[in-house]
């Protein structure tokens, strides 16, 4: 007979109770005391945001995957520096930004941005003048890369972090290790920039540029109803999300 307060399992549940998945924090710090597994696990919960953060800053796969695998190098060898004053994905963010932005300095001199196959010469290759019906989404993706990739580095980080990967200020503050009022300030910056440098893109002088989406290139002003619309009738700023 079971003594008063004691648990007994039904009767045939030969099941182990669940247990709960270990944390970011446990994981590093099974890394750090030698499980060979512990890290790439890590990995494989934030690598996909982690990719995305890296890829949208820098605007080009191959310097986007050097930059992560420099990152990733880097992390995987100050595990044991970490001191637990921040989130682990939130340390692991910082490192990525931060070997992306080493790379945009370096480049910074002469940011180029690639053209996507078939769009080098778009009036050549069809033998004639420009066609008259709207560029295709590509080729708006383009330019809001090169409008981005013209921006104070500062100022893309903080726009890719909100803006794209729609981090909130705090959590961007802790990843930049800034201020949160330094976030907000250098999004208004670059979303003032943005707005300068694509106001082009506009369909009519009484609408916005839209700004829902990727890149929000004018803050809070009001979106147009219905949005910009593309040659295939999907609102422009959808087709530049999937292209950025």
């Amino acid at each position: 007979m079971a003594t008063s307060g004691s648990t007994e399992r039904p009767v045939g549940d030969d099941n182990p109770p669940a247990t709960e998945p270990a944390s970011d924090l446990d994981l590093l710090r099974a890394h750090v005391a030698g499980d060979r597994d512990a890290f790439a696990e890590l990995l494989h919960r934030h690598q996909d945001r982690l990719w995305a953060v890296a890829l949208r800053t820098l605007g080009d796969r191959e310097e986007a995957a050097d930059a992560l695998q420099d990152a990733l190098l880097s992390a995987h060898r100050a595990a044991g520096r970490f001191r637990g004053d921040s989130a682990v994905t939130t340390w692991l963010h910082r490192i990525v930004v931060n070997a992306c932005l080493d790379r945009i300095r370096r480049r910074q001199a002469h940011p180029t941005v690639p053209l996507p196959d078939g769009v080098h010469d778009v009036a050549g290759a069809t033998g004639g003048a420009e066609p008259a019906a709207p560029a295709p989404d590509h080729d708006t993706a383009l330019v809001v890369r090169e409008a981005l990739a013209a921006l104070p580095v500062e100022q893309r980080a903080a726009l890719i972090l909100v803006d794209v990967q729609g981090y909130p200020v705090a959590e961007v503050a802790r990843i930049l290790d800034v201020a949160e009022g330094t976030v907000k300030s250098r999004c208004a910056r670059g979303r003032a920039r943005l707005a300068a440098a694509l106001g082009h893109l506009r369909t009519a002088p009484e609408q916005p540029f839209p700004g829902e989406g990727m890149p929000s290139v004018t803050g809070r002003n009001q979106q147009p109803r219905g949005g910009v619309r593309s040659v295939s009738g999907r609102p422009r700023r959808e087709a530049i999300q999937e292209e950025l």
